[in-house]
């Protein structure tokens, strides 16, 4: 991977954003083959965040894992929300504004080569366009091993990164395959759901609160879910939570209490039982393994 103490293309990297995660891979990358991984990351865009520019250095991918916003690319305006996704080429004129009462957090990643427009347009994301996906929590996973792998070193570490890169194509391009036809209302509704569990899973606790945050009844969420998920809403509640849970321990270590506590639940003892329910591990095995390493 490359050093990052090199310069930086002017205007590469945003100065709007409270917190940041970033990977470098090849910044001079070659002009022409395959599509490739340049840099990418995570940013938390501070309420004032607006970038307006006539070009770029290299393609761009990026997925609105929160938050609200807008996005101009050329003549083409989009609203942004969670599960968003939008490309853009070197020449594309690209306007990115966050909503000041929601900003977004987001994933960008800035790719080379000449066969990127084709890659994306396979994966259902054409240069200049935005849309919707369906199943966005799976896409943020996928983008989280990215940008962890990316920052690793290694004689695999490029490899393992282009791996988890064609993985997200076509996560994308299955979760694209998703989105609801006009004639199926009882799908989209179930979507809205969906995305409002993937969204605000740590604040949300019951069935009830689920269908009263979504505005619909209780026994619909229960038949949506059981039809299009093959499982419960609660069920899919609590798998969204202890994967948050265990990101928490993963990346900051500390009580298991506070795990719990993040995630909505007041008792350590019954959080560990539905963890392990979860994830065939106690919260503190978990924990043992991050200090093993």
């Amino acid at each position: 991977m490359d050093k990052i103490d090199r310069p930086l293309p002017s205007g590469l990297l945003s100065q709007q954003v409270s917190r940041a995660r970033y990977f470098f891979h090849h910044l001079a990358p070659r002009a022409a083959g395959p599509a490739g991984l340049v840099l990418g990351g995570r940013e938390h865009c501070n309420p004032d965040y607006a970038i307006r520019r006539a070009s770029f250095p290299f393609y761009g991918l990026e997925f609105v894992a929160s938050g609200r916003g807008t996005v101009r690319l050329d003549d083409w305006e989009h609203a942004l929300g969670p599960g968003m996704v939008f490309a853009y080429a070197p020449a594309t004129r690209c306007e990115i504004r966050t909503d000041p009462g929601d900003p977004m957090v987001k994933y960008f990643l800035s790719l080379s080569g000449s066969d990127t427009p084709r890659r994306l347009r396979r994966c259902g994301v054409a240069i200049g366009r935005a849309r919707q996906l369906a199943a966005h929590a799976e896409v943020t996973s996928v983008l989280e091993d990215l940008l962890r792998e990316g920052q690793r070193s290694g004689a695999l570490a490029e490899r393992i990164s282009a791996t988890l890169f064609e993985l997200l194509l076509l996560k994308i391009q299955d979760t694209a395959t998703l989105a609801p036809h006009a004639s199926e209302p009882a799908r989209e509704a179930f979507l809205r759901c969906k995305a409002l569990i993937d969204s605000q899973a740590e604040r949300l606790g019951t069935l009830q609160e689920i269908a009263a945050a979504a505005g619909v009844e209780t026994s619909s969420v229960c038949r949506w879910f059981r039809r299009y998920q093959g499982t419960s809403p609660y069920q899919y509640l609590l798998r969204r939570k202890m994967n948050l849970a265990a990101e928490h321990l993963v990346e900051n270590g500390g009580l298991v209490k506070e795990a719990a506590q993040r995630i909505g639940f007041a008792d350590p003892y019954h959080f560990s039982r539905a963890f392990k329910s979860v994830h065939g591990v106690a919260p503190q095995a978990l924990l043992r393994y991050r200090r093993a390493e």
